[in-house]
C-alpha cells in the first residue's frame, strides 16, 4: 500500500491541504499518519474516502453532515448521485473521483465499469470533455504534466489509450477537403493522450489527419511536406526545453510559411512561442474545437 503526502490529496480531491488539516482536527474525518519528522502521510483507503467526501461536497452536503456518516453511508449516496438527476458538473465530478479510486488500487473492472457508465450517459465525445479531461488534468497527464502518480497515471493512460484508439476507427470517413492535419509528438516527447484526443476531436468533424505518434525524427516529419498537402501541424511539448531549442522548433519540423502550426503542453514551453509567427498555443480541448 502507498503512502501519500498531503500535497497528493489536494492534486487528487481538489481539497486544500489546509482544509484536510483542519477537517483532521475537527471531525477527526481521517487520520494520517506521521513520519519520524512529524510528516503526515496517508494511505490508500484514505485518499479514497476524500475523494468520497469532495464528491458529496460538490453535491452541497456540509463537511458536518459528511463527517457523522460511516462509510457505507457515504458509498450509498455516492451511488444515489450517479443515479440520480443532479447537475452534470456533479455527477461528472463522481466519475472523476471514481477513476482516481480505481486508479489507486489498479482496479481495471472498476476502471472499465465508470468507463462504461460515463460513455453511456455522455456519449464519447462529452464524456472526453467532461470526465476523461479533467481527469488526466487531475492525474497530471495530458495539456499538462505533473510529476505526480507516475505508476498510477500509466495505468489508468493505457487503458484511456486503447479507448481512443477504438473511438478514433469507428469514425466516418473524412469529409473536409480543404483542411489536413499532421499529428506528432517530436523527438523526446512520450505522452500520447492529449495527442490521440486531438485526432479524435479532428476525425469526428471529418477533418483528415496523418497520425505519426510519439517521438517521431525530425528527419521523417520534414519528409511528408514533400509528400502531403498538409495545412495544419498539431503537437505537444512537454519535456523541457531550451529556448534556443524552441525559437528553432518550425525550422527543426520543417514546417512550410504557409502551414500553421498549433501547439500545446506544458505552459513553460508554449507560452515561449506565443509570439512565433503562423503558430498557435491551445490550452484546451475546447479551444481545438473553436479553432476547426
Amino acid at each position: 500500500m502507498r503512502s501519500y503526502h498531503i500535497s497528493e490529496l489536494e492534486q487528487l480531491s481538489g481539497i486544500k491541504a489546509h482544509t484536510i488539516r483542519v477537517w483532521e482536527r475537527r471531525y477527526n474525518l481521517i487520520e494520517p499518519d506521521r513520519t519520524e519528522t512529524n510528516i503526515r502521510m496517508y494511505d490508500d483507503n484514505q485518499v479514497r474516502k476524500l475523494l468520497n467526501v469532495s464528491t458529496l461536497l460538490a453535491n452541497g452536503y456540509k463537511i458536518s453532515k459528511i463527517a457523522s456518516l460511516n462509510n457505507d453511508d457515504i458509498a450509498k449516496k455516492i451511488n444515489e448521485i450517479q443515479s440520480g438527476k443532479e447537475t452534470t458538473d456533479v455527477i461528472a465530478t463522481s466519475y472523476i473521483n471514481d477513476f482516481a479510486a480505481s486508479m489507486i488500487d489498479f482496479d481495471e473492472p472498476a476502471f472499465e465499469k465508470t468507463f462504461s457508465a460515463v460513455v453511456t450517459r455522455y456519449g464519447m465525445f462529452d464524456g472526453m470533455l467532461r470526465v476523461f479531461y479533467p481527469l488526466m488534468q487531475k492525474i497530471g497527464f495530458m495539456w499538462v504534466i505533473g510529476e505526480s502518480m507516475p505508476v498510477q497515471e500509466h495505468f489508468a493512460s493505457v487503458i484511456i489509450r486503447k479507448k481512443l484508439i477504438a473511438a478514433i476507427d469507428g469514425q466516418l470517413p473524412p469529409v473536409k477537403k480543404n483542411k489536413k492535419f499532421l499529428l506528432m509528438l517530436p523527438p523526446n516527447e512520450w505522452h500520447e493522450i492529449g495527442l490521440l484526443f486531438s485526432e479524435y476531436i479532428l476525425r469526428s468533424k471529418g477533418i483528415p489527419t496523418l497520425y505519426l505518434g510519439a517521438n517521431v525524427p525530425y528527419e521523417n516529419i520534414r519528409s511528408v511536406f514533400s509528400k502531403t498537402k498538409i495545412t495544419h501541424l498539431l503537437t505537444f511539448l512537454i519535456a523541457r526545453r531550451t529556448e534556443e531549442d524552441l525559437s528553432l522548433l518550425r525550422k527543426n519540423l520543417g514546417i512550410p510559411s504557409d502551414v500553421e502550426l498549433l501547439v500545446a503542453g506544458n505552459p513553460e514551453m508554449t507560452q515561449l512561442l506565443h509570439k512565433h509567427k503562423n503558430t498557435k498555443i491551445l490550452h484546451s480541448p475546447v479551444e481545438l474545437l473553436d479553432f476547426i
